[in-house]
């Protein structure tokens, strides 16, 4: 099999080898495509758990269990979560 790789991954592959923490790109290339795959699968997990609660939320909406929703709070909230995080750093 023969890949090609832009300049600048061929030179993070080059550079993974001569640290010696890899002896060849092909096992650059296969870390990194591991790598990838559990990526794919923590995805597939947190869709198929959306997808879950989305369906709870869904039944709960049907049987007329809503809660009022106050968009402004919410809204001041969501943009305090980041500057939280940010002074926590």
């Amino acid at each position: 099999m023969n890949i090609f790789l832009r300049a600048e991954l061929k030179a993070m592959v080059e550079q993974k080898v001569r640290s010696g923490l890899y002896h060849t790109a092909s096992e650059v290339v296969h870390d990194a495509l591991l790598l990838l795959r559990e990526r794919d699968r923590r995805r597939e997990r947190q869709l198929t758990a959306l997808r879950q609660e989305i369906a709870i939320g869904i039944e709960q909406a049907k049987r007329g269990e809503l809660a009022i929703l106050d968009m402004d709070k919410i809204l001041v909230e969501s943009r305090r979560r980041p500057a939280k995080r940010r002074k926590a750093r």
